[in-house]
């Protein structure tokens, strides 16, 4: 790596935060104004830098992404799902950076045709000409399938324009709204459409109703939420029988309910918000099951109550709370119920028969891999389709019969170049944190690297929001352990791996079990001898981006590399300011610092940015997107310019900014295994770890 040229110094300008009785100087806060031209030129002259530092390694990122694109199956179709009288599907071409969403007429026979004529339905590739960014955030066919609502985003800003397009004729209708976000339902009379708007803040708060044929401009506004705790979404249950309004904050839920062939009515509640109170509902003959924490369930249960009266106090008991076992979600069918649960760190499918209540689980080929819920739109059907994969074993979709238990694979991702799993090992490690509690790892390594510390390792996490980072297979993953790595996924406290208990033992003011979990994992492999502290790198985005800052400034000595991905690192200076987007939401994730001190100083002691310090760190590298609404450019950007002045070694310190794209980097499949091909290059050339391969056998 290149340190031909002087890294670029940000300037620093006077400003103090004011906060419970005590000033802070943040010279760096100037960075917060995106319309300062001062701005845009230091971002730019940091890009430059990283480009500068890692122009040597531009042959191994062009031989890192011919790898990765000579084991994608470039033209490919995903499995096409039964709906109604259509085969849905979505396929793409050689050369074509995005999907193609199509269907094929059904016939009698329960098998897809693939000789019948296709119906394109969206060229995403025709829609994102002459854009850098391009992203779907609304795919949405009118229950007739007459009709396609599709919302698009060409910045990465995440506000969508939404769009009606007439599936016989393919003609655009001159129906158009524009700042919309996630989630939509049409009614059950084919011309009525829900949509939602975000606020200022980029929280959705409203529920709108479009009526097709009219002016967007008549369009109802049905519900708007002002706790600005709570944000709003919209759904059908599977059935089709009910529009399903959902307001939710990170720790509690309400939902209000419309039948679906009434859109014009008015939502009926089920039951009123109560703090720390959680449900998601499905329907079912004259039933409303209800999946839910309340009454202590903290891992959840399963309750049912009548449609014409779905309140708590009729709610009556389908599955009791499991303190082992995590009930995450349900999939409804006409004569099944199939449960989605936890235990372990494991995820695993529960069947139940709905006339007696007889149960099985679906078996797993290997003891450390995932399976999921794939898309199961049709309500009458006996078949369950679902998606397994582990560390090694790459994605397959399965059709599993509820009743004979016969299961048929349908299709396993491609991996091109001969690709024998054979030849890779993966299992489950565990680490022990400072407070006792054990922590699960998945580790996949190429069979025969040696435990003698010096293999290179990646190690990844995030830990919050319960979100889980289960086992995955990567096809770019193999140039790392073709290469000798061993790769492995830490499930710290703060993910939902090990059940509710796991998630609320990683937030608030355990929050940084997070991070002493994470060193426990590096430690763990380095004293067991899976890699070395110069052998080891490690990354994390977003929240795990904080991670990944919390980390190296308490133990920078551990790590010979960083990657933080739209890293969360000024989440002090954030989370203080309720303006910001999704400020008010994530005060029930880490506190909220505002109103109390303890919350304040808690965060402070954790916060990347607030606590760097004079001593060395690790290489990093670190990428931003100037479009970003989740994790705001300049957090980044700040803890760059603040390392820079503090840190006492000669280490490579690079800031990498998409300056047309967001939270999620660049949009087309092309340019992101590019971006990948970067990451690995940084990491492969700082731990000095780049021998040939000539193939992933």
């Amino acid at each position: 790596m290149s340190n031909a040229e002087t890294p670029p110094v940000a300037k620093r300008a006077p400003y103090e935060r004011h906060v419970h009785g005590e000033s802070t100087p943040d010279p760096y806060h100037w960075m917060r104004d995106r319309e300062d031209p001062e701005v845009l030129a230091y971002l730019e002259a940091e890009n430059a830098w990283t480009a500068a530092c890692m122009a040597p390694t531009e042959g191994l990122q062009e031989q890192l992404f011919e790898e990765i694109r000579a084991r994608i199956q470039e033209t490919d179709l995903s499995v096409p799902v039964r709906k109604g009288p259509w085969w849905y599907y979505s396929r793409t071409e050689e050369g074509r950076q995005y999907p193609i969403s199509c269907r094929r007429a059904a016939t009698e026979a329960l098998t897809y045709d693939e000789a019948l004529p296709e119906k394109v339905l969206l060229d995403q590739n025709a829609e994102a000409e002459g854009h850098d960014f391009f992203s779907v955030g609304v795919f949405d066919v009118s229950l007739d399938h007459a009709v396609l609502a599709y919302a698009t985003d060409t910045s990465g800003a995440e506000r969508y324009h939404l769009r009606f397009l007439d599936l016989h004729t393919g003609d655009q209708l001159p129906d158009e709204v524009p700042d919309v976000y996630y989630g939509s339902a049409w009614g059950a009379d084919h011309r009525t459409f829900f949509y939602v708007k975000p606020d200022d803040a980029m929280r959705p708060y409203q529920l709108w109703r479009h009526t097709l044929g009219t002016p967007t401009g008549e369009d109802v506004l049905v519900h708007q939420e002002d706790d600005e705790r709570f944000y709003l979404g919209v759904g059908i249950t599977k059935d089709e029988s009910f529009l399903v309004l959902h307001l939710g904050s990170k720790v509690t839920d309400e939902c209000w309910v419309l039948a679906a062939g009434e859109p014009t009515g008015d939502f009926r509640l089920v039951e009123a918000r109560q703090q720390d109170v959680e449900y998601a509902l499905e329907h079912h003959g004259d039933r409303f099951l209800v999946v839910t924490n309340a009454d202590g369930a903290e891992n959840f249960k399963l309750v049912e109550a009548p449609e014409s009266a779905p309140g708590r106090a009729n709610w009556r008991e389908v599955l009791g709370h499991r303190p082992d076992v995590m009930l995450s979600g349900i999939d409804v069918f006409a004569d099944h119920l199939v449960l989605f649960e936890r235990e372990d760190a494991q995820r695993r499918i529960r069947v139940r028969r709905l006339h007696d209540g007889a149960e099985h689980l679906i078996d797993q080929p290997e003891p450390v891999g995932t399976a999921t819920g794939s898309s199961n739109p049709e309500f009458h059907s006996t078949v369950l389709r679902y998606g397994y994969q582990s560390m090694v074993t790459p994605s397959s979709v399965f059709d599993y019969d509820l009743d004979s238990r016969e299961r048929t694979l349908l299709k396993q991702q491609p991996v091109l170049g001969g690709y024998d799993p054979a030849g890779y090992v993966t299992e489950r490690l565990w680490a022990t944190a400072p407070d006792g509690t054990a922590v699960p790892m998945s580790v996949v390594y190429k069979d025969g690297v040696e435990r003698n510390g010096r293999a290179p390792a990646l190690l990844y996490g995030y830990g919050s929001y319960e979100s889980s980072m289960d086992p995955y297979f990567s096809s770019v993953r193999l140039s790392l352990l073709d290469r000798g790595f061993v790769f492995a996924i830490a499930h710290v406290r703060g993910g939902g791996e090990m059940g509710r208990r796991w998630y609320l033992d990683g937030k608030y003011l355990h929050k940084k079990n997070t991070f002493t979990d994470f060193i426990a994992c590096a430690r763990h492999l380095v004293a067991e001898g899976w890699t070395s502290p110069e052998r080891l790198a490690i990354r994390g985005g977003s929240a795990g981006g904080l991670l990944m800052g919390a980390v190296v400034n308490e133990a920078p000595e551990l790590f010979g590399a960083v990657v933080a991905e739209v890293p969360f690192v000024d989440c002090l200076n954030t989370i203080l300011d309720p303006s910001l987007p999704l400020t008010v939401l994530e005060w029930e994730e880490w506190g909220n610092p505002v109103e109390s001190k303890a919350y304040f100083d808690y965060i402070r002691s954790y916060a990347p940015y607030e606590n760097v310090e004079a001593k060395p760190y690790p290489p990093m590298l670190v990428t931003a997107g100037l479009n970003d609404p989740r994790v705001s450019y300049w957090e980044p950007a700040k803890w760059m310019a603040k390392l820079r002045t503090a840190k006492t070694d000669g280490n490579a310190l690079l800031l990498k900014t998409e300056l047309g794209a967001g939270h999620m980097g660049p949009s087309g499949r092309y340019d992101s295994w590019r971006d990948e091909a970067f990451v690995l290059a940084f990491v492969l050339d700082t731990l000095g770890a780049v021998p040939e391969v000539t193939s992933g056998t």
